[in-house]
């Protein structure tokens, strides 16, 4: 009788080695199955290269493949953003970057709003003082807030009423468990 699991079912299956890229910085894409026969495997690669853990990459891969609908991953280091588009496009992965844009002007999306710095705060339960110093250059909006933001300039009603309709349902949960 084998007295080790790899002398009973024999060494795992090798993978050949990846040229990692040597340095880069996160980045989130959007993305989506582009082709009837994607290269399921050759996307997975192209994400391995860019320091996302090869079962990782096939995961998300395969989901995409089999919900049919986009997805949103972290590469952990992308050299070239426009490179690991192409790469992807050539496996019948389209992609796109998801984050918001890295800066934001905070006055104009308020602006276009017609409100003033306290009506905006109090419609999308914003702190004054923090739009003030985002508004002033004094500090700026970080990615979650340039999300929001982003989705504020995109539909400035929809996501007041969706603000409302998620504080409303909050109360009735905290009220329903008290």
């Amino acid at each position: 009788m084998k007295s080790s699991l790899k002398e009973r079912f024999g060494p795992r299956v090798q993978v050949r080695a990846i040229d990692l890229v040597p340095s880069g910085t996160p980045v989130r894409l959007c993305i989506a199955i582009s082709t009837p026969h994607p290269d399921i495997p050759g996307a997975a690669l192209s994400l391995a290269r860019r320091h996302m853990p090869m079962g990782q990459a096939h995961r998300h891969l395969t989901r995409l493949l089999r919900d049919g609908e986009e997805g949103v991953i972290e590469v952990p280091q992308v050299e070239n953003v426009d490179g690991l588009i192409a790469d992807l496009k050539e496996c019948g992965i389209a992609a796109e970057v998801a984050d918001p844009p890295a800066d934001i002007d905070v006055q104009a999306v308020r602006k276009r709003t017609g409100y003033s710095q306290d009506q905006f705060a109090l419609a999308y339960g914003l702190d004054v003082a923090t739009l003030r110093n985002w508004e002033q250059g004094r500090t700026r909006p970080d990615l979650t807030a340039r999300s929001y933001l982003t989705m504020i300039a995109s539909d400035p009603d929809g996501m007041r009423k969706r603000r409302l309709q998620a504080v409303k349902a909050a109360k009735q949960a905290a009220s329903a468990s008290a």
